[in-house]
């Protein structure tokens, strides 16, 4: 796994140290271990989950900015723990509304030792965090238009931005933005391995 993993890494300008890889591998283990109860994914295969999450998550670091984050959706983790692995200064605060994907995300938390994610029971348009976002980050989590509505009460007021990973660019999302939102860019996503356009769309 860990040499699949290189393999993917090494067709990208992603730097990761031994540790990082060692932590996404574990990871997928584990995604792959749960998954067999809790059905997590419908994703089967290990090797398949580490080009289809792993990477798929990890391609968008180098476009966040700041260093507080929260994923939406998170399901289980994605791509909020990928990211807070290659991104350790930063946190991560990882929201879904179903309790066996929050405790699947603490095992995580617990046998990987990540200090910088903080798994959330609850519904998002209930969440009231303490202290703004530097970034909402979404995948396959809604429209444009429900992640910005849901989700409008967690970004920073200034300088706060939505990153909402997608395939086919939604064109006629973006045509349906609502007033205060704006397109910031689109950036087209390569990910080793995987058909189809990926598309990371950044609001402000």
């Amino acid at each position: 796994m860990l040499n699949k993993l290189e393999s993917l890494l090494a067709k990208t300008d992603i730097i990761l140290s031994l540790e990082q890889k060692q932590q996404l591998v574990a990871y997928v283990d584990l995604l792959n271990k749960w998954n067999k109860a809790y059905n997590l994914t419908s994703v089967r295969d290990p090797e398949q989950m580490l080009s289809r999450h792993i990477m798929d998550s990890i391609v968008v670091n180098s476009y966040l900015q700041g260093t507080r984050f929260i994923d939406v959706g998170t399901g289980p983790g994605l791509p909020g723990i990928p990211l807070a692995i290659v991104r350790p200064d930063s946190h991560f605060t990882l929201l879904d509304s179903l309790g066996k994907r929050v405790r699947f995300l603490r095992q995580v938390q617990h046998e990987l030792g990540l200090t910088n994610i903080e798994p959330v029971q609850s519904r998002v348009e209930a969440f009231l965090p303490e202290v703004s976002f530097d970034g909402v980050i979404s995948r396959a989590f809604a429209s444009l238009q429900d992640m910005v509505s849901w989700c409008h009460h967690l970004p920073k007021a200034t300088g706060g931005r939505f990153y909402a990973l997608k395939g086919v660019l939604p064109e006629d999302e973006l045509a349906q933005l609502p007033s205060g939102i704006h397109l910031d860019t689109v950036i087209p996503i390569q990910v080793p391995e995987q058909e189809g356009q990926r598309h990371l769309v950044i609001l402000k």
